[in-house]
């Protein structure tokens, strides 16, 4: 969802906090966020993502620039607490998950496809963390190369290498499921 031409008035408004023009702006950008987060954090992705809420929050009233400044910035804050989160995860050791316990929201994906959308975790997670990273930040986020660029701190035609050679891995996996399937 874009706010299009009603962005600056919209953003104006929620930095007075006013409650309709910030309730825009959670519909507009939390799909995407917790998409972003659950999809690399399934357990935590829900909480991560009101902490991210919780930090716009408290610097909207700062902020300046355009709607793609604003989801740029709004990415680096979800990237950093995921971050932080999996660098608390290290010192406190989990159990992890494994992937068949991965659960999407119904509320956020059609459940027709959430067979699709566990298929696509299983394969993502088969990658190695950061090409992951990138691609759910260009197809979750709906952010272009210079956007991720500029919350993974690479240079874009880093991240326009690392997203086709992830895809090209991605292909070679569900390539070789099908043919697994086949032969079964």
């Amino acid at each position: 969802m874009s706010l299009g031409q009603n962005f600056p008035s919209t953003l104006a408004a929620a930095q007075r906090g006013d409650e309709e023009a910030l309730t825009l702006l959670y519909r507009a950008f939390q799909p995407r966020i917790l998409g972003y987060l659950l999809a690399q954090e399934p357990k935590d992705g829900e909480d991560l993502a009101s902490e991210v809420w919780v930090d716009i929050g408290a610097g909207l009233h700062r902020f300046e620039g355009t709607q793609s400044d604003l989801l740029c910035w709004i990415f680096t804050i979800a990237r950093r607490r995921l971050i932080d989160h999996r660098r608390t995860r290290v010192r406190r050791r989990t159990d992890p998950v494994v992937v068949e316990a991965l659960a999407l929201p119904s509320d956020q994906f059609d459940p027709a496809r959430s067979l699709e959308h566990a298929e696509a975790l299983a394969c993502l997670s088969q990658l190695p963390r950061e090409w992951a990273e990138i691609v759910l930040l260009r197809v979750v986020g709906g952010l272009d190369s210079a956007e991720v660029a500029a919350i993974t701190g690479r240079k874009p035609g880093t991240v326009r290498v690392i997203q086709k050679r992830a895809l090209e891995r991605l292909a070679e996996i569900l390539s070789a499921d099908r043919e697994q399937a086949v032969t079964k």
